[in-house]
C-alpha cells in the first residue's frame, strides 16, 4: 500500500504510554489471545471477554511504552487509512443524500477505557458506537502476522476498515435495529444476525479496498492481504485455532468464507448498492 508522504487523519486520540497497564491480571500467550478473541465473540465485548478469563487490570500501574520506530511507521499508517477512510465515506454519505460525521481513532498501548468497556491489547481493534471511536493497539500488526497469519500492511489496513463500517453501521441506523433485536430474540438467534452485520462491515471495508485502488494507493497483493486477512479472522478458523473445535450456533462474526466473500462483494460493487447482507445472504 502506498501510504508514506500522504494525509494522515487528525482524528487521532494518541494515548500510547498514558493509559495504564493489567499489572494485576494474568499474561496471556498466543492461545490466550486466541481464546480473549473467541470470548469476545461469543459474549459481547472485550471488557466481559477479559473477566471470564481474570484479566483484571491493575488501576495504579502505569505502561510502560517505549515509542520505537515500527510504532510511529504502524501509526503514521493507521492514521492514512483513517483519512483514506473520510475520503470514500463523504463521497458515499453525499451520493446518497446523507452527511458522514467522522469517527475517532484511539491508539493506545496495553490498556485504556472505553464508552464500552475495557479496550485491552489482548482483544484486538475494536469500534465502539457510544463513542464513535475505534481503539487500536498498534501490537495487533504482531497478532494479525503471527498469530492469525494474515501479513502485509493492507491487512491492517482492512481491520481499520472493518471498524470504519461498523461507524457507518451506526450513522445509517443499523446498529440501532441490532440492539433492538439483542433485546427481542434468543441468544443463538441473535448471533445469526450478528454474523450478518459483520459481513456488512466486511462489505464496507471492501467498498473502501475498491476506492482505494481507484485513487492508485494500492500494490500488487493488497487486496489478497485483505482477503487473507479475512479469511483469519474466520469464526471457525479462530475457533479451530483457540479450542480445537468450532460450534457454528456461536459464530458472530462469520466464517472465514463468509467473510472473503462479502469483502469481495463490497470491493466488486465499490458502493452501497450490495451492502444489504441480512437480505441478501443466501
Amino acid at each position: 500500500m502506498r501510504w508514506q508522504g500522504r494525509r494522515q487523519s487528525s482524528n487521532v486520540d494518541d494515548r500510547r504510554g498514558v493509559g495504564r497497564s493489567g499489572g494485576g491480571g494474568r499474561k496471556l500467550g498466543g492461545a490466550g489471545v486466541l481464546i480473549v478473541l473467541v470470548l469476545s465473540l461469543l459474549f459481547g465485548g472485550p471488557e466481559l471477554a477479559m473477566k471470564n478469563l481474570g484479566l483484571v487490570a491493575d488501576q495504579g500501574q502505569s505502561t510502560e511504552y517505549v515509542q520505537t520506530p515500527k510504532d510511529e511507521e504502524r501509526a503514521g499508517m493507521a492514521k492514512v487509512v483513517l483519512a483514506d477512510t473520510e475520503d470514500i465515506w463523504h463521497e458515499q454519505f453525499k451520493a446518497i443524500g446523507r452527511t458522514y460525521r467522522e469517527p475517532q481513532m484511539v491508539l493506545y498501548s496495553g490498556y485504556t477505557r472505553s464508552a464500552c468497556g475495557t479496550a485491552n491489547s489482548a482483544v484486538g481493534p475494536f469500534y465502539c458506537p457510544a463513542d464513535n471511536k475505534i481503539y487500536l493497539d498498534l501490537s495487533f500488526y504482531d497478532d494479525l502476522e503471527k498469530k492469525l497469519g494474515a501479513k502485509g500492511d493492507f491487512a491492517m489496513a482492512y481491520v481499520i476498515a472493518h471498524e470504519v463500517g461498523h461507524h457507518v453501521q451506526t450513522l445509517l441506523g443499523v446498529t440501532s435495529q441490532m440492539n433492538e433485536l439483542r433485546q427481542k430474540l434468543s441468544k443463538t438467534e441473535y448471533n445469526r444476525y450478528s454474523v450478518l452485520f459483520e459481513l456488512q462491515a466486511d462489505y464496507l471495508a471492501g467498498v473502501y479496498a475498491k476506492h482505494s485502488e481507484k485513487m492508485g494507493y494500492l500494490e500488487e497483493g493488497d487486496i489478497l492481504e485483505a482477503m487473507e486477512a479475512a479469511q483469519a479472522v474466520g469464526d471457525d478458523r479462530i475457533q479451530k485455532q483457540a479450542q480445537g473445535y468450532v460450534v457454528p450456533d456461536s459464530f458472530t462474526h462469520g466464517t472465514s468464507e463468509q467473510r472473503m466473500k462479502w469483502f469481495k462483494k463490497g470491493y466488486e460493487a465499490g458502493d452501497l448498492s450490495e451492502w444489504d447482507t441480512f437480505n441478501l445472504e443466501k
